[in-house]
């Protein structure tokens, strides 16, 4: 009897991965192998159900991958010391997290000698992209099956062929579509379907509990979380489940992203995140105190870069661990706590305590005094200065503002 070939499912338990399992190994007769690569946004409940439910759709066997370690120590920690926010605004949530799903899915393939491996992304997205690169370079010569994007299937045709086998779990058509996770929650569908609509109170998982305000201490060293309102964390991802817990109870972290898409057409999608936006904040301003100009000009650029390419699918690219060489290298005097005053949906800095910050210094405080140069150092370092623009004008007299 021929042996069955072996196919690796990513499952999330969704719809799409649904579909997958069952008819690969309902239709084509495949050992179905469903794994769920967890990188923080799966609850204890929620695996639960997805190894039950993986079973019911015809799986040989269901585990769990769980790399939010590796996601933190590999993905997150490098985008806090580079402040990294999509054009200025979003955390980059699930495009980071997709590329540690795939890396796990990729490597339990190769384990077990699976012949294929299958996700259940749309051929309109960005996952499609993240998952199939990623597969292509760390599986190689595994082929790569896509139903509801080869198919180009609609929810009904898959929610029908479910129920028709079987399978009666509730995947009707919701207004918006969610994807939890440690660095956020991203929102889609509905209201951010029309450019002129914002999201409505409902659309949000997370609601506004709070009223007043209240200090939030974050405490950095060398540019990693080790501290909330100044209670040690050994684990920096508890740290991020705390400062989310505070954070999320005054609405902090909502927003809508606009940006250019992988494959050519922009996209919109909304998120709440209270602690990326929370931690990056309170770093971004420690680092105002404890950097040079020149360190957080250039970390700047590079951690843009930093942010692009992990967006774009391109974390395997080399020149992603020399920027991540260079962003740890700048954390050294990264050190202290930054204050935080927490009000209704949104915060505001204070302060920092850090014995690394370069405002308290032996020369000189801004529009105080000067104790590092004279009055005359001061007139000739700004004669000096000038004279580039002194020189200019005066050839060009017709030029003058």
């Amino acid at each position: 009897m021929e042996k069955k070939k072996k196919v690796v499912v990513a499952f999330s338990g969704g719809l799409d991965t649904s579909y997958t399992v069952m008819y690969l190994a309902k239709e084509k007769g495949y050992e179905v192998y469903a794994a769920c690569a967890n990188t923080g946004g799966f609850s204890p409940e929620q695996l639960a159900t997805n190894e039950a439910n993986a079973y019911k759709l015809g799986a040989t066997k269901y585990v769990t991958l769980d790399v939010t370690r590796e996601y933190y120590e590999k993905s997150l920690k490098f985008m806090i010391y580079g402040n990294v926010l999509r054009n200025g605004t979003y955390p980059i949530s699930v495009s980071s997290e997709r590329i540690f799903q795939a890396i796990a899915i990729a490597r339990y393939a190769n384990e077990i000698g699976a012949d294929a491996i299958a996700h259940g992304s749309t051929g309109a997205g960005n996952d499609q992209i993240r998952f199939d690169m990623t597969f292509l370079v760390m599986a190689p010569g595994v082929e790569i099956i896509t139903l509801t994007r080869d198919n180009n299937l609609s929810r009904q045709e898959e929610i029908d062929y479910l129920n028709k086998n079987g399978f009666a779990a509730d995947f009707t058509k919701l207004k918006y579509s969610y994807n939890v996770g440690l660095w956020g929650t991203s929102i889609c569908g509905g209201e951010i379907l029309d450019s002129a609509q914002g999201l409505p109170e409902s659309a949000y998982l997370k609601h506004c509990t709070k009223e007043g305000t209240e200090q939030l201490r974050l405490t950095f060293e060398q540019g990693e979380l080790k501290a909330v309102n100044d209670v040690k964390y050994d684990d920096p991802i508890a740290a991020i489940q705390k400062v989310e817990e505070i954070g999320a109870a005054y609405g902090v972290g909502r927003d809508m992203h606009v940006g250019d898409t992988i494959i050519g057409i922009k996209g919109r999608v909304g998120f709440e995140a209270a602690a990326p936006m929370l931690i990056i904040g309170a770093h971004r301003f420690l680092e105002k105190y404890t950097l040079s100009k020149w360190q957080q000009y250039w970390k700047d650029q590079v951690a843009n870069w930093y942010g692009m390419f992990l967006h774009e699918s391109q974390y395997l690219e080399p020149v992603m661990r020399d920027i991540e060489a260079m962003l740890i290298n700048s954390q050294r005097n990264v050190n202290g706590t930054a204050i935080l005053e927490l009000r209704p949906l949104g915060f505001s800095t204070v302060g920092v305590e850090s014995a690394d910050d370069l405002v308290k210094n032996k020369l000189g405080e801004y529009g105080e005094t000067q104790k590092g140069w004279t009055a005359d150092d001061a007139k000739g370092f700004i004669k000096v200065s000038a004279t580039a623009l002194r020189a200019y004008y005066a050839n060009h007299k017709d030029e003058q503002i």
